[in-house]
């Protein structure tokens, strides 16, 4: 939910940025070097803006099949002259394409749970309408099955990227190449205590997201180091690096904790002076600070700080507002409003926020501490989805105060439905999307199921 996203109709953003860089750290002056405390004060006024919660927004992932084969990969030209009908629409959301080829639409922050969900409706009517016209189909699926999986976009960014994570094993590749989710924003809070204070938000979205992660698994497999998982998705994030996928300590104060982690974790690339042409480089083991302190390749600047901030892939990321990341693509039309419609009463009704508080407490006794997504809570929540006792009474608890704030809030019936019956299917029976979905092998034939 970026404040700068552009205005309904504004042309979609390169393919280049579709990575989400969070909103500038400077104005003005972003090419200047910059120095380790003038780094510490942007980080500390940028990543938590806080104040009554007011704005919602939604990021959906989609991978993109053929219609009448949707078990085999698309050729590279179809694949890109589906991505060019989509971006000639006129839409309010945001839209690019990562790497493996994936869709996503991005919407303009809202002032009601109504607002995100229309706009989001609309756009994706249009785009699929582009897309069948094509012979394709969106599907939302936490990992594409389909193989092999290809890079699509070719750039010095996704070389570096690529670089980067081929230094600790496949799963950057696999997180790039064949990964969907979606993702919530929610304004981070307010300053002072209370059911909306952001450190009280930012807590509770660290606990709660492996209950979002347990209730929305929908990326089953058989084969590798995710077989019998319900969130393979999960998995790879979790496995990315050692860093810049974990949360800070969640005992610290939010912005400290958050500053110290975003100048402690390793650079991921340095681009050339002035983001000129040429390849980028791929520096080993030099954290922001370190870059700060040592000059490192060039002088740091604010957008170099910015560009960095955009390769951490924490479960929980600060731009301002908190965008939770651990939600699996899910599958149908419109499968995806109910986790927007879950998160955002949990957050933003008082009495669900409490509600969603205490159960929040619970799994943090039973289970520990430790960061998330490598955490007993979040592994059990990617393995086990809702067959976890406990993680499956926390999510019955959550899915029934959000049953009650939805009507507070405004919610649509539609949307209240909605809810309400992906509980009863799911969530009252102690199962999740990908129960309903044989684990995926190599061929991938289940993709349409």
């Amino acid at each position: 939910m970026p404040q700068d996203s552009p205005a309904p109709n504004a042309p979609p953003r390169s393919a280049d940025a579709s990575v989400h860089p969070p909103p500038p750290a400077s104005r003005g002056s972003g090419t200047l070097p910059l120095s380790e405390e003038a780094a510490e004060d942007l980080l500390l006024g940028i990543c938590f803006k806080t104040g009554p919660p007011r704005l919602l927004g939604a990021e959906l992932e989609w991978l993109v099949l053929d219609a009448e084969r949707p078990w085999e990969p698309l050729a590279a030209d179809r694949l890109a002259a589906a991505h060019d009908a989509a971006a000639a629409l006129p839409l309010h959301s945001r839209l690019t394409v990562e790497p493996g080829g994936q869709l996503e639409l991005s919407s303009a922050p809202a002032s009601s749970l109504t607002g995100c969900v229309g706009g989001l409706q609309h756009d994706l009517t249009a785009v699929r309408a582009a897309l069948r016209s094509r012979g394709l189909i969106l599907q939302g699926l936490g990992a594409d099955p389909r193989r092999p999986h290809r890079r699509m976009l070719h750039s010095p960014r996704y070389e570096a990227m690529e670089a980067y994570f081929d230094r600790t094993g496949p799963a950057g590749r696999a997180m790039m190449r064949s990964t969907a989710s979606v993702q919530v924003c929610l304004d981070a809070g307010q300053e002072e205590p209370g059911p909306f204070g952001h450190g009280r938000r930012w807590r509770m979205a660290h606990l709660l997201g492996a209950v979002f992660v347990a209730a929305f698994a929908n990326s089953p497999a058989t084969e590798g180091p995710y077989a019998g998982g319900r969130s393979a998705r999960q998995g790879i994030w979790s496995d990315l690096d050692r860093r810049r996928t974990l949360a800070p300590p969640l005992d610290a104060e939010p912005r400290a904790a958050w500053t110290r982690h975003a100048l402690d974790t390793e650079v991921m690339c340095v681009r050339p002076d002035g983001d000129g042409p040429g390849p980028w480089q791929v520096p080993q083991g030099l954290t922001f600070r370190a870059w700060l302190r040592d000059g490192g390749p060039r002088p740091p600047t604010a957008e170099d700080l910015d560009y960095h901030l955009s390769t951490l892939f924490p479960p929980v990321r600060p731009r301002g507002h908190l965008e939770l990341r651990m939600i699996d693509a899910q599958s149908g039309e419109d499968g995806w409003l109910v986790p927007v419609a879950v998160v955002h009463a949990l957050f933003d009704d008082q009495e669900a926020a409490e509600t969603a508080y205490r159960v929040a407490k619970g799994l943090a006794d039973a289970y520990g501490s430790g960061p998330a997504p490598r955490n007993p809570l979040w592994q059990a929540a990617a393995r086990d989805g809702l067959a976890d006792p406990e993680l499956r009474t926390a999510a019955a608890t959550c899915f029934r105060a959000a049953a009650e704030a939805l009507p507070r809030l405004g919610a649509e019936t539609f949307v209240q439905d909605a809810v309400g019956a992906f509980a009863e299917r799911f969530v009252e029976r102690g199962r999740c999307p990908a129960d309903d979905r044989p684990a995926h092998g190599p061929s991938g034939k289940d993709v349409r199921k």
